[in-house]
């Protein structure tokens, strides 16, 4: 019986970690850690940038969409006119300033802007628009489609773009 005891007396002493081998595991961790925030955030970056061009490329269709169901008139909604998340664009002013019960509608995701501005002839007639976004939560990268161009949503060469002039 007392063999017994001495061994479990001596199993004891080598119970636990050292401080070394605790060290060594916390200095593991940090270094997981510094490696995988910078890259969770690139991440959370790209997708508010892909957030902000899928609004432009959602933009486009309502436009067209109010085109269509309206005898070929672009809208001319307040010129230059902006949304912000929480709120949705709508699409309900013909040119001269004629309102419309084929509206199209505009949403905007979560910290992204987005601005609709129109181009008129002589007349008040619009012949084309652009469509421009960005997302506050970002690169700050801005995109933009412009109509008279087609093709797909582009980002932005301007050196100061904004919503009125991207």
């Amino acid at each position: 019986m007392q063999d017994t005891i001495k061994r479990l007396r001596a199993k004891k002493d080598d119970e636990g970690f050292t401080l070394i081998e605790l060290l060594v595991v916390v200095v593991i961790i940090g270094v997981l850690v510094a490696i995988a925030v910078p890259v969770y955030l690139n991440y959370r970056q790209g997708a508010a940038d892909k957030s902000a061009q899928s609004d432009v490329r959602g933009a486009i269709s309502a436009v067209e969409q109010f085109y269509t169901n309206n005898g070929n008139t672009y809208p001319a909604t307040k010129a230059n006119t902006t949304a912000t998340a929480g709120t949705n664009l709508l699409l309900d002013t013909l040119a001269g300033g004629a309102t419309t019960t084929a509206t199209s509608t505009i949403t905007v995701s979560d910290k992204t802007v987005i601005g609709y501005n129109f181009v008129s002839s002589g007349t008040p007639v619009v012949t084309s628009y652009t469509i421009c976004a960005t997302n506050t939560g970002g690169s700050g990268k801005w995109y933009k489609y412009d109509s008279t161009a087609g093709g797909s949503v582009k980002a932005s060469t301007a050196t100061s773009p904004s919503l009125t002039a991207c």
